[in-house]
């Protein structure tokens, strides 16, 4: 009984090792195959030299990411060994992974060695020995940004690339600089990457629709190294219109495709930044593809996989055309950093985020600064609130006060004497609100800051900033935030909703994205109900007898706002932010100049132009 025994396990034995070294054999090539180790999966098969080229062929044709090759039953029928094998492949710009089911011939060598008896169908049952594999890929046409009303900012233009070819420059450093000046790009960053490309290479500067094209070709089509490519690309109806927001479409960069995902390649017009890159999966949608194969006279013999994609879906957003292209107008042609924010208050929909030329990041949405003497809206509403005072108490403004050592001045220290609350916010004494801030009670202003979001913390699409109110420690400090110029922090984007705020009677959710209202990490308070009355005569006043008289004169309903100038920096004097904030019927909106105040540029006739422009447009 124990040499039967001995014998089956024996037998039994003998089976299993060679199965498992049938097992082996096919594991090593599928395994090296997988990891994109083409020499070693050639190495385990019985014709080294024959696998090598239809792997590596292979590997050009589909240009996997990734792959997962499961070896399955080993079957052996008469003399033929057999593994079942079950692929996925993970395609570059391919949506889906392209899974198959194949099966590796197995053989057994003269050195008693089991390998993968090469042949093509063990890449895939279907391929034929002089076939190979091709990839077609299919980009669907990209979708629209659209305004409020549906109609298309951003459409397909005709446009011209301008470009440098390395080895046509005489002068990298002239050739820079003249296109620099042309064309307001930056001269290193054009001679950085011209010295990174080889010599035929197509250097991109700048895209330019054929309208900007024309007005500086002189400038630039002679100069030795320039070359220029025609052809259309999805471009606003200007180069600046509600940029960055918008964003911008092209070649990505390695960073940018790592963003975007799987589904792109490095070749593909993909969204960099703003919207566009935010968005860029429902608007570029996804691409389709079909894996054939070919015969060498490049024939199609057999599909053996395809993906359907689809179309990518328009973006709808609430900015409106027209209130956008005011304030572009508005805008046009300020050399400082600059900004503009339109929204409806009844809705909290944005309608315009205007940056000038030079600002360099969206300063309209997620810049801070100082908000200057426009939080005395802030500052009105606790002083109200608190009873410390009302609309026609007499308040001292005297052209200095001095506050627990702290001296705050009027603009040039004017001295209106005594005047009622309602022409200190018009005229907007400093020392008015500095004296009225000691006398709030603690988180007054803490509280009134709340009810206009400053700690809202919305959360849109795109970067922006809130606002933000840290309580003084003292009474300089309480005196210093009470006209802006403390701790607090505001973008024009904030202004505009404390404007929004008086008018709606609440801070409304600001929208970027139609349907889409932004959440609040701490939803702000409302403001008591009976103080919007008084809040809306105090910034009326600002208009008819105050600070900004120039906007009585604008078409349309009657302005409300306030305005404020802003110090900074250590210069002496120092320099100052200019800014105004207010409503126009269901409109509100802020303006904010960087340095207006000393350049000369000042928010109020910005403001202005951009409310004629508004109506003159209608």
């Amino acid at each position: 009984m124990a040499l039967v025994v001995t014998i089956a396990l024996l037998l039994a034995s003998g089976c299993s090792s060679t199965e498992s070294a049938q097992r082996q054999a096919g594991q090593a090539f599928l395994d090296a195959w997988a990891r994109g180790d083409i020499v070693a999966a050639a190495r385990a098969t019985d014709d080294p030299g024959a696998a090598q080229r239809v792997l590596q062929a292979t590997g050009q044709a589909l240009d996997p990411t990734a792959a997962r090759l499961t070896p399955g039953a080993v079957t052996t029928i008469k003399d033929e060994t057999t593994m079942a094998f079950s692929a996925s492949w993970t395609l570059a710009g391919v949506p889906a992974p392209w899974r198959y089911q194949g099966k590796l011939g197995l053989a057994k060598g003269s050195d008693g060695k089991w390998r993968v008896h090469w042949q093509p169908q063990d890449v895939h049952p279907q391929l034929g020995t002089a076939d190979m594999l091709v990839v077609n890929r299919t980009l669907p046409q990209r979708a629209s940004i659209l305004d409020g009303a549906g109609q298309p900012l951003v459409t397909e233009r005709d446009t011209v690339t301008v470009g440098v070819e390395p080895k046509l420059v005489t002068n990298l450093d002239d050739l820079a600089a003249r296109l620099a000046s042309a064309l307001h790009v930056n001269a290193t960053e054009v001679i950085n990457a011209v010295g990174q490309a080889k010599p035929t290479d197509f250097v991109p500067v700048v895209t330019l629709r054929q309208a900007d094209y024309r007005a500086v070709q002189a400038k630039i089509h002679n100069l030795p190294g320039t070359v220029f490519r025609t052809g259309t690309q999805l471009v606003g109806p200007s180069r600046h219109f509600a940029q960055p927001l918008l964003g911008q479409v092209g070649k990505p960069t390695a960073e940018a495709l790592h963003q975007a995902g799987p589904n792109y390649l490095p070749t593909d017009q993909i969204g960099l930044s703003g919207l566009q890159q935010v968005f860029n999966s429902q608007l570029a949608g996804a691409p389709s593809a079909t894996i054939e194969i070919h015969d060498a006279p490049d024939a199609t013999v057999a599909q053996v996989g395809q993906f359907t994609g689809h179309p990518g879906s328009p973006l709808q957003t609430t900015l409106d055309t027209r209130v956008q292209q005011a304030a572009e107008a508005a805008l046009s042609g300020v050399g400082l950093h600059a900004a503009i924010v339109a929204v409806r208050p009844s809705t909290g929909e944005i309608l315009a985020v205007a940056n000038s030329d030079s600002a360099a990041f969206d300063i309209a949405l997620a810049g801070q600064y100082p908000p200057g003497s426009t939080f005395k809206i802030v500052t009105a509403t606790a002083v109200l609130s608190s009873g410390v005072a009302q609309p026609d108490t007499p308040v001292p403004c005297p052209g200095t006060v001095t506050i627990d050592g702290r001296t705050i001045p009027n603009e040039n220290a004017f001295n209106l004497g005594t005047v009622s609350l309602t022409d200190a916010f018009a005229h907007s004494c400093n020392t008015s609100f500095a004296l009225l801030s000691q006398k709030l009670p603690a988180g007054a202003l803490d509280q009134a800051a709340a009810e206009y979001g400053f700690k809202a913390g919305w959360q849109l699409p795109v970067n922006s900033f809130s606002g933000s109110y840290t309580p003084a420690k003292d009474g300089a400090g309480q005196a210093a935030n009470a006209f802006g110029q403390g701790t607090d922090l505001v973008s024009p984007l904030s202004e505009a909703l404390m404007a929004a705020t008086v008018v709606h009677g609440s801070t409304p959710a600001p929208m970027l994205v139609a349907g889409q209202p932004a959440t609040a990490k701490q939803p702000p308070p409302s403001p008591p109900a009976a103080l919007l009355a008084p809040l809306s005569s105090f910034m009326r006043a600002v208009v008819t007898r105050g600070t900004a008289t120039n906007l009585a004169r604008v078409p349309g309903a009657p302005v409300s706002g306030k305005t404020g100038t802003a110090e900074h920096g250590t210069t002496s004097p120092p320099q100052a932010d200019s800014w105004f904030t207010g409503y126009q019927g269901d409109l509100a909106f802020a303006v904010l100049v960087e340095n207006g105040q000393t350049s000369g540029v000042l928010a109020n006739p910005l403001a202005q132009k951009f409310l004629t422009a508004l109506h003159t447009t209608s």
